[in-house]
């Protein structure tokens, strides 16, 4: 730590070099989205490109789980810059349960989608559900990432390394599951009405 510069000043300064970085990395991961989708809009005009393809319901419910599912965790970290630790577990516990129905409505739509008769690969395959089922998956691998941040967010919350004067892991763990909602709407609002 430099001479003159106070704690709180250290971790204040670091403190905003993590959350730019998380802002970098998030940054990334939504270019790559748009270029997917991009891609999708392009791929649009195939003569092979199903226009009929509805998503099924499953979607629109993991929809409202994962918004739910922020709103827990946004409670969570308020209730911990309250000092209310009981509320945050809870609340911390309430968003890992809802995270996991995300997961799972997610596998029950897909599995919706093949009962439909639309496969990732193979004759029965096509541009259109290969294209979802790519940014899907995609999205699904950036949840677990998130469900794993979630996990150490509320294994440091149970070992008391967070308290109303120090919740940057709380921060930053919220950051990245609203950065995910935020991309998961912006995905099925895509899909949904593209």
């Amino acid at each position: 730590m430099e001479m003159g510069m106070s704690l709180q000043e250290h971790n204040d300064r670091k403190a905003k070099s993590y959350k730019m970085l998380l802002w970098f990395g998030m940054i990334s991961m939504f270019m790559m989205f748009a270029g997917l989708t991009s891609a999708y809009v392009v791929s649009t005009s195939r003569p092979d490109w199903l226009n009929d393809f509805v998503l099924p319901n499953a979607f629109i419910i993991s929809t409202a789980v994962i918004i739910l599912s922020s709103i827990t965790f946004h409670m969570a970290k308020n209730a911990m810059k309250k000092g209310n630790r009981e509320l945050t577990t809870t609340l911390l516990l309430v968003t890992l349960g809802l995270g996991i129905g995300f997961v799972a409505a997610q596998f029950y739509g897909f599995s919706q989608v093949i009962a439909e008769g639309y496969y990732f690969t193979g004759a029965e395959s096509t541009v259109t559900t290969s294209f979802l089922y790519i940014v899907a998956v995609l999205h699904l691998a950036h949840l677990f990432a998130g469900i794993i941040v979630l996990l150490i967010v509320i294994y440091n919350h149970f070992k008391q390394k967070y308290n109303s004067s120090q919740t940057l892991g709380i921060e930053l763990g919220a950051m990245f599951w609203h950065f995910l909602d935020i991309l998961w709407v912006y995905l099925f609002l895509f899909f949904y009405f593209y």
